[in-house]
């Protein structure tokens, strides 16, 4: 087994181990998989925060239409809005190009909020710039004044929606943290242990010190360039 086909059932095999009931007589499936969601839960929003390697997506291209302003979620039933990936945590980069050519994406501008001179400006052939309000991606007033194709680069969820014991948690090097996470919840709340809740979440620490310190030394060769720390450059149509 790879170290990317890790299965539920597996992890909780383990953190029932770790509570001296490896045959599972106390701590069976259906009581531990409460447990092991909140590990994946605790798990996703770390790697998320850190964005390691395996949160990072790029989106299937977005078609928007000439005079399409947003993108929104797939909860929104509006008829001609397109719709971002349903497992978005946090944007990274736009791009764009015109529909039904082989032209080069470019990168688009984010901007706080769409500057206030675009408002009654005419729209050209490109959205240029986006925001990010109430979990809706927007453009100029009037969008643009031809179709255009969109790619988002993002943040994605990690595990799947529902867990089941059959669900497969495929994050390199994920099984000793959710295992340990997995036993010291369960310890704490359905054992009542704290004792042992303490030791199973020193090394459930620890797992997640070493899962997240090799994301992190993966990207530490990529070279990139900073923005300066200056207001100034919001105002600037540039990419840095």
């Amino acid at each position: 087994m790879s170290t990317t086909d890790t299965v539920a059932s597996d992890v909780m095999a383990s953190a029932a181990a770790l509570l001296n009931d490896a045959a599972q007589d106390t701590y069976t499936n259906p009581v531990c998989i409460p447990y092991l969601k909140i590990a994946c839960d605790e798990l996703q929003e770390q790697c998320q925060l850190f964005n390691i390697p395996s949160t990072n997506k790029t989106s299937a291209i977005i078609s928007v239409d000439s005079g399409v302003n947003r993108i929104t979620s797939v909860d929104d039933p509006t008829a001609g809005i397109p719709h971002y990936p349903d497992d978005l945590v946090e944007i990274q980069q736009l791009w764009e190009r015109q529909t039904g050519t082989e032209q080069a994406f470019v990168p688009m501008t984010k901007f706080e909020f769409i500057p206030h001179q675009w408002e009654t400006a005419p729209p050209i052939e490109m959205l240029l710039a986006w925001v990010w309000i109430d979990q809706e991606i927007r453009f100029s007033n009037e969008g643009s004044n031809q179709n255009n194709d969109v790619k988002i680069d993002y943040i994605k969820t990690l595990f799947p929606q529902p867990i089941t014991s059959n669900t497969v948690l495929g994050i390199i090097n994920s099984k000793t943290f959710l295992s340990y996470r997995t036993a010291a919840l369960l310890a704490s709340f359905s054992g009542e242990n704290p004792t042992r809740a303490e030791e199973l979440n020193a090394n459930a620490a620890l797992a997640m010190d070493r899962l997240l310190g090799v994301g992190v030394k993966g990207k530490q060769s990529i070279m990139t360039r900073r923005r300066p720390f200056m207001a100034s450059y919001k105002s600037r149509m540039r990419n840095w």
